[in-house]
């Protein structure tokens, strides 16, 4: 399904002239991966970078790095800094990002496995919400439902969108 999905994105994407940008914590580069993988990849994917932490999210895509402290760099406020920041770094209308936990964190009271994902257009939020994954699976599966689920919102959204 994710090829499927995947291969329409791609074609929404160069149809309408759009490129991206992603931003990425939990899913470790994985979201990149799959786009530059795609047959038209080098007409919409600008680039991207993994910022696994909050000392690189501050440094590379300007999170406030007190806010960033407070809540381990996993919030819907950063997760959308992240989308648009992404974006205007690498001159892309549309800047998706994703941070959260891909396992539980015991050490940071975190028994669920739960993501915020966002997506900028044109520096304006367009989606923003959280996604979860499943505490009986390992990091690696649920970082591949993450990348589903960014691409899957995406392709909804882009679906819906008349521009």
């Amino acid at each position: 399904m994710l090829n499927k999905n995947l291969a329409q994105l791609s074609k929404m994407l160069t149809t309408k002239n759009l490129t991206l940008a992603v931003a990425e914590s939990c899913t470790s580069g994985l979201i990149q991966n799959n786009f530059s993988q795609t047959k038209e990849a080098m007409a919409f994917f600008q680039g991207g970078m993994t910022v696994y932490n909050a000392g690189q999210k501050t440094k590379h895509l300007g999170i406030n790095p007190i806010a960033a402290e407070n809540c381990n760099s996993v919030s819907k406020e950063i997760c959308e800094k992240m989308a648009v920041e992404v974006a205007a770094k690498f001159n892309a209308e549309i800047g998706i990002s994703i941070t959260g936990y891909a396992q539980p964190f015991p050490e940071k009271k975190v028994d669920d496995c739960f993501a915020f994902i966002a997506v900028s257009k044109n520096s304006e939020i367009i989606l923003s919400k959280r996604i979860k994954g499943a505490k009986d699976k390992d990091i690696g599966e649920n970082q591949q439902i993450y990348a589903e689920k960014v691409v899957k919102e995406l392709l909804i959204f882009l679906k819906k969108d008349g521009d």
